[in-house]
């Protein structure tokens, strides 16, 4: 395993809030303890930095009143979206360093997450949401896409505690119950030894009751660990994964639940289960996802904990004292991490003695969490991490909404805070301003007396604590809208804040620090719903679809035993495929030897993580000729495409292998979408990829590429014709091993992580792509392309060799050409993390783009000049906010030349700058 040692920033020395230790009596300091990450403890004073990959409409609801405790309303809002199709998303990402200091800071809250369903589609594409049952036609727009709007005159989303029928349901089931309950359990883990290994897990098979008086602590844990699971003492694994199902109930819980890794905890999403935790809880958190062990390390390294998901529940520690550090969960995660409707419980106390907190992430480099709700409690959200993106939270009664401690850069969009105290505190308790950088866009802020507190000063040296408010409403009771630590009032609130920018903001090469008012930024009419905001849309639960509609691969003659060629058994089946079916992919491994065509109108949902792997001597090897492993529709197809939770890859090396293609414009917004689809080359068990075969080798003798050791020819391609709404999408071109023991580096050559050409509208939220040669993102002659937030890092063995070889430039998918661009700079010919050509009305919002190495060595990272440019802009006109960039010499490029360097725009760790534009 590689790692990088950097200087920690006196600001993050300076943090002393602490988290309860994981047998939840001892307290950890935290302040001066060694940072880890990717596994050594730092030298004191020193982080060690492994970098690697690594709608909501929300309503009044109430909950369940047991044991004396009030019921507690969770409000929100409804999220439509533009042409009244109801939306909503949320988008998370990647980064390379991170604090493992124990217990940054402490967040109480709760978080509430409504469950969109996507449902009943037929032919006609009538569509219903959960979130807004509404039907769509085909062609139905309020709007054409040439018109761009600004939001002035627009009306202001719905008040906080608005009714809709996106409500959480209440603890009972209906009569048909969830599919997700019912459907047939036929996935197995192929590449474990124990034929008898259980993916699927019902907590009701180990023995929980479910009736909020049995303590369910045994049975549940046992549900998430059993089988030889990776836990405590082992990193990661791919080859045992879980995914543990809750039946509605009240589950009665004394101590912390712990989901190992490659697991999945899902809750009814008709009957909303609720983990409710005993008066005399002891542990961390109702849910603990990286446990402290005593001295202060972790079972998991927090910037590898990758691959777990956590949705559709309710957390209620109001039982709790009022004065326990009382947490709904701990999240110490990283990238294919996702929380989402999830609504947390707190005592609703105004006094100094609440200590109740909904959600403790103090550590990582996630990440996405959307749809969560958090009532009542000294802190809603306590966050720390080095990127990650959140969508659609509310936040009611708590004491402070959100505390940030640190980050790098994190994206908040539609945030719902409404009579808490103060809503986001990025100043910290330090004289430092330890936050890097942060976005609040489409957001509203009522019934608080400040609604932001922030250190900065535009004055300072550095750039840390860059803001960027983007469409945030502050209008109802919000006497001060943003309050300086340090010099009081700097914003008035009771207004709408159309733009506001604090931090090095840029025209061309021009820039300066800055800190006020700023004009609005126009946004076109094809990526906003109804009243201006970005559409946004939750992973579909199909609620209303019966478990008749849903198609086994298995059953339908697939093996997914990662040996047997699936290609004639899996096109059969979607050849045959009815509009009104969803295709089930069970848990396993589907060898695929040639492109399988998809329909237009396809709704596929993957057990835990499915893979389909591109495979064979034929079809994928040839990078001249590159074809693709899933072919989604056909250029110029219209329809809905709604894929979920499966992971592609491929079965040695594969250089013409493009492993999904995107054709299908929507026929509504956001209506052709991924949600947890993960792009994984190499690194696992079942890739011929793995350390024993492709080690990293830091000498000359990996100047030479070995052919055995190449990946694909590109991840993920979005053609011209289509549209795509993508949630918490990783590509990741594994730098390190996952599940041989040790970890070790690897060198796997991918040539290109995600092209998009895409004019009918792309919304990205929360995505990364890692380690690719070329480039990471390739934007060309597209249009109407919103992204929040991007996580990049350069491949960590360039240099050995550089990123001319292996792959050759191929200008059919806008290959940059190095031989043109570098002349004599050694540092040159690297993966671009982010390319813009020939495009236009192409949005950033948040993006954090890491080089680490050079060569495997990790010097260059501690003077910033691994590589020297990481963003070219050529020929288009685009709006970069909240920009972030890791040891690039030049962080922008424009028209060929350099626009904005790093060494004037240094932040706690990499370079930010808050906005900038050509």
């Amino acid at each position: 395993m590689v790692r990088l040692v950097v200087a920690l920033s006196a600001a993050l020395l300076a943090l002393t809030s602490h988290v309860a230790a994981s047998n939840g009596d001892d307290a950890v300091p935290l302040a001066l303890r060694s940072i880890s990450i990717r596994g050594e403890e730092a030298a004191p004073g020193k982080t060690r930095c492994y970098s690697r990959s690594g709608p909501s409409a929300e309503a009044v609801v109430e909950a369940e009143s047991t044991d004396g405790v009030d019921k507690k309303g969770a409000e929100g809002v409804d999220n439509e979206a533009h042409g009244g199709t109801a939306v909503t998303m949320t988008g998370s990402m990647n980064s390379c360093t991170g604090v493992q200091a124990t217990g940054c800071a402490q967040g109480q809250g709760e978080t509430r997450e409504s469950v969109n369903d996507s449902v009943k589609q037929g032919q006609g594409e009538t569509r219903e949401s959960a979130n807004d049952s509404v039907k769509q036609t085909k062609g139905s727009k309020t709007m054409t896409q040439t018109q761009t709007m600004t939001r002035s005159g627009l009306a202001g989303p719905p008040t906080m505690g608005t009714v809709s029928n996106s409500t959480m349901a209440a603890n009972s089931s209906s009569k048909a119950g969830w599919w997700f309950g019912e459907i047939a359990r036929q996935g197995r883990a192929p590449y474990n030894e124990n034929s008898e290994y259980k993916v699927f897990r019902n907590v009701k098979d180990f023995g929980a009751v479910g009736d909020g008086q049995t303590d369910d602590t045994k049975a549940i844990n046992e549900a998430l660990s059993s089988g030889g699971r990776c836990g405590q003492g082992c990193n990661s694994s791919t080859i045992t994964p879980a995914i543990v199902y809750f039946p509605p109930g009240t589950y009665l819980v004394s101590a912390p639940l712990i989901p190992y890794y490659y697991s999945q905890m899902v809750g009814d999403a008709i009957g909303v289960p609720t983990l409710k935790a005993a008066a005399e809880f002891e542990g961390i958190a109702v849910i603990d996802a990286d446990p402290y062990l005593p001295g202060g390390s972790n079972w998991y390294l927090n910037t590898n904990n990758f691959f777990r998901q956590v949705r559709n529940f309710r957390v209620d520690v109001r039982a709790q004292p009022l004065n326990a550090e009382a947490t709904g969960i701990h999240w110490q995660v990283a990238q294919a991490t996702s929380l989402e409707n999830i609504e947390f419980y707190m005592r609703d106390d105004a006094s100094k003695d609440n200590k109740q907190r909904g959600l403790l992430i103090e550590n990582g480099s996630g990440g996405f969490m959307a749809n969560l709700t958090f009532v009542g409690g000294s802190v809603g959200a306590s966050l720390g991490s080095q990127q990650f993106t959140v969508r659609d939270a509310s936040f009611r009664n708590c004491q402070t909404a959100i505390s940030m401690a640190w980050n790098w850069v994190w994206s908040l969009q539609n945030m719902r805070i409404d009579n808490c105290q103060l809503g986001l505190d990025m100043a910290g308790d330090g004289p430092e301003q330890t936050v890097g950088s942060i976005v609040l866009l489409d957001s509203v802020i009522s019934n608080t007396p400040v609604g932001l507190r922030t250190a900065y000063s535009p004055d300072q040296s550095d750039t840390n604590g860059t803001l960027v408010l983007d469409n945030v409403d502050m209008s109802a009771n919000v006497p001060v809208a943003v309050e300086s630590s340090r010099n009081g009032t700097l914003v008035p609130g009771n207004t709408k804040i159309e733009s506001y920018v604090q931090g090095r903001a840029y025209k061309g090469t021009s820039g300066q620090a800055t800190q006020g008012i700023r004009p609005a930024l126009p946004r076109p009419a094809a990526l906003v719903d109804a009243r201006g905001n970005f559409v946004s849309r939750g992973k579909p639960a199909y609620r209303d679809v019966p478990v008749s509609s849903f198609v086994s691969v298995k059953a339908a003659g697939a093996k997914g035993d990662g040996v047997t060629d699936d290609t004639q058994a899996l096109q059969a089946l979607f050849s045959s495929l009815r509009p009104e079916q969803v295709v089930y992919f069970d848990h396993g491994s589907y060898i695929v030897t040639d492109t399988i065509q998809l329909p237009s109108n396809v709704k596929i949902v993957g057990e835990v993580w499915p893979l389909i792997m591109a495979a064979g001597d034929k079809a994928f090897k040839d990078q001249a000729n590159p074809q693709p492993v899933f072919r989604v529709g056909n250029p110029g197809d219209e329809g809905l495409v709604e894929i979920q939770d499966i992971v592609l890859s491929t079965q040695g090396p594969q250089p013409g292998a493009i492993l999904l293609q995107f054709n299908v414009r929507g026929s509504q917004q956001a209506s052709t979408a991924l949600w947890d689809v993960h792009f994984r080359v190499g690194g696992f068990t079942g890739t011929h990829l793995q350390s024993d075969r492709c080690a990293g080798k830091p000498d000359d003798a990996a100047a030479t590429p070995d052919p055995n050791c190449m990946g694909a020819f590109m991840l993920l391609h979005v053609t011209p014709q289509a549209s795509i709404y993508m949630e918490n999408t990783w590509l990741w071109v594994a730098d390190h091993e996952l599940d041989i023991p040790g970890e070790d580096k690897l060198t796997i050559f991918n040539g290109r992580g995600l092209v998009l050409e895409s004019t009918q509208g792309a919304w990205l939220y929360g995505t990364a792509s890692e380690h690719s040669v070329l480039s990471n993102y390739q934007i060309s002659n597209a249009k109407n392309v919103f992204m929040a937030l991007i996580q990049t890092e350069t491949a960590y063995f360039q240099g050995l060799p550089d990123a001319r070889k292996p792959f050759v430039p191929n200008p059919t998918f806008f290959d940059p050409d190095f031989d043109a661009e570098c002349t004599d700079s050694p540092t040159c010919a690297r993966t671009w993390g982010l390319r813009v050509q020939d495009s236009s009305d192409v949005f950033l919002y948040g993006g954090g783009l890491y080089s680490l190495f050079d060569k495997y060595n990790e010097s260059c990272a501690l003077t910033n000049n691994c590589q020297d440019n990481m963003v070219n802009i050529a020929r288009s006109q685009v709006h970069l906010a909240g920009l972030s960039t890791k040891a690039s010499t030049n962080m922008i490029t424009l028209d060929g030349a350099a626009a904005v360097l790093d060494a004037d725009n240094r932040n706690n760790f990499c370079g930010t700058v808050a906005m900038f534009e050509p």
